[in-house]
């Protein structure tokens, strides 16, 4: 993993914002990315590794997702992207084995959004 982004994962375990599980979570996630032919650099993935270290801190505390207004926008945009949607899905399914819970839709839109912006930005 490139240091920047290993960085920026680090800082949010060391300052106490994310539990080392879910660190381990993401990296693993990031890990499967880059393996699948994505370029995965704090550039290319920075929002969305934050993204989902602060989506699974809140699932694992308990804290409530509420339906984004933009879920209908987010929905009918990522209709051209199939694969982000199904491996955001797959991401929710790891979500509720390693964490009790899946993600709530709302976040499976947005997990998908970054998986299709990194798709579009991979050569």
């Amino acid at each position: 993993m490139e240091a920047l982004l290993a960085q920026r994962i680090r800082i949010f375990v060391e300052s106490g914002q994310v539990r080392s599980d879910i660190a381990d979570f993401v990296r693993a996630e990031l890990d499967a990315l880059s393996a699948d032919g994505c370029v995965i650099t704090e550039e290319t993935a920075g929002m969305l590794t934050s993204h989902l270290l602060l989506a699974l801190t809140r699932l694992r505390n308990g804290e409530p997702v509420e339906e984004f207004r933009a879920d209908d926008m987010a929905a009918a945009e990522l209709a051209d992207h199939p694969q982000a949607v199904r491996r955001a899905h797959a991401v929710s399914v790891r979500t509720e084995r390693a964490f009790g819970s899946p993600l709530p839709e709302s976040e499976i839109n947005f997990l998908a959004m970054h998986f299709a912006l990194l798709r579009r930005d991979t050569p």
